[in-house]
């Protein structure tokens, strides 16, 4: 079969590689119908996570038609149309019975590795470093999904992959992380990041009742998509974030700050932004945490601090003190897809969301590598690419 390899820093290729086979009774093999690239893909692409392997096969964000099922999965059948949530997720553990699926404690088969960089295990994950487990993605025409019979969203008739696809990641993000606000009628919530996270919290904060939702990036054609879903905009290149948040509030500051950027933040030419660019080419920090002392500096004292954004390892000069004094509240992780997509999916069943408004490019799998660097650069107003294998 294709599928889109990692083979270093700057280099995706559309390679031919083995067809995936049942391994454990629990398996079953998916026939990719559509998959994404995901802002996540970018900090594999630009090398910022550790234990990428030659040859990985890329990609969290994808769905499409069981064709073949272990003989212990009786959830599914041939022929069954699934999401594939990115979280893989054993259904039995301590953390899956009480929800929080991205740290499942028995999906990660590298669960030592996991455990010397971050003192426990996380669930494995389809795609992405083999610190979560080294699992082949889907960006590519076929998938084997372990644990299938509870790793998966089943998709009723009479919707589009389109209108679908993002449940396996990028909207429960979004909703996560503005749940994770525990939004109130009277809040000013503030987003960093236009990008397709970003766009989805945008649209879940709305619809979780804030008065208020304010979204900051740079690139026009993302900003434009925030404003029509609701959102006021602050472009950081031609504003001052801190004044017009400031203005915004009446000097009180957001009662809610969402980082939808993570480890790849940009700034404006300050200080911070050299700073952090200078420490990670001598090694001395792996990821630009600007956004997060951003947050820090203006969020309201008693405000809560929601992080969806990935990060990946060391971060340096946090203003810790500040948080600490001011009594903000920081609530972050990996998505819990399964804890939200019932929901969702009925909403987007009934016509209330329709994730497909922030996709700009549809194209072959064979144009994936061109069309990471046209994500990652936001080259020709690319804001969500889906891939069609």
């Amino acid at each position: 079969m294709k599928a889109l390899c990692w083979q270093g820093k700057h280099d995706v290729q559309y390679d031919t590689v083995p067809d995936p086979t049942i391994e454990h009774g629990r398996d079953a093999i998916v026939r990719v119908s559509a998959c994404a690239i995901c802002g996540s893909d970018l900090h594999l692409f630009d090398g910022f996570m550790p234990e990428m392997h030659k040859g990985d096969i890329l990609g969290h964000e994808f769905m499409g038609e069981v064709v073949e099922v272990g003989r212990d999965n009786t959830a599914l059948k041939v022929g069954d149309r699934v999401v594939v949530p990115f979280t893989i997720t054993c259904g039995e553990c301590d953390q899956c019975r009480v929800g929080n699926f991205s740290v499942c404690e028995r999906t990660n088969r590298n669960a030592s590795m996991a455990a010397k960089m971050f003192g426990h295990t996380t669930a494995g994950l389809f795609g992405y470093t083999h610190l979560t487990g080294g699992y082949a993605g889907g960006q590519a025409e076929y998938v084997r999904v372990p644990f299938a019979d509870t790793t998966h969203i089943k998709v009723p008739d009479g919707v589009s992959d389109e209108q679908v696809l993002f449940l396996g990641d990028i909207l429960p993000t979004g909703w996560q992380a503005a749940a994770q606000c525990e939004i109130k009628p009277t809040d000013t919530v503030a987003i960093w990041g236009a990008g397709p996270v970003g766009l989805m919290t945008v649209l879940s904060a709305i619809l979780q009742g804030a008065r208020q939702v304010i979204c900051i990036d740079r690139v026009p054609e993302r900003l434009a998509m925030a404003a029509q879903a609701g959102a006021l905009t602050i472009n950081f290149d031609e504003q001052s974030v801190v004044e017009c948040l400031n203005e915004m509030t009446q000097g009180k500051g957001p009662e809610k700050c969402i980082d939808a950027v993570g480890l790849e933040a940009h700034a404006a030419g300050s200080f911070d932004a050299i700073y952090d660019r200078a420490k990670q080419a001598v090694g001395a920090e792996t990821d630009r945490p600007h956004v997060l002392r951003e947050m820090i500096y203006v969020c309201r004292p008693g405000g809560v601090l929601s992080i969806p954004g990935v990060y990946g390892g060391v971060v340096d000069k946090i203003p810790f003190g500040a948080s600490m004094n001011k009594g903000l509240t920081w609530r972050m992780g990996q998505t819990h897809v399964r804890r939200w997509t019932d929901d969702l999916l009925a909403r987007i069943v009934e016509g209330e969301i329709d994730p497909s408004f922030i996709i700009t490019h549809t194209a072959p799998l064979a144009e994936g590598p061109e069309l990471y660097k046209t994500f990652r650069d936001k080259h020709d107003g690319c804001v969500k690419v889906v891939l069609k294998p």
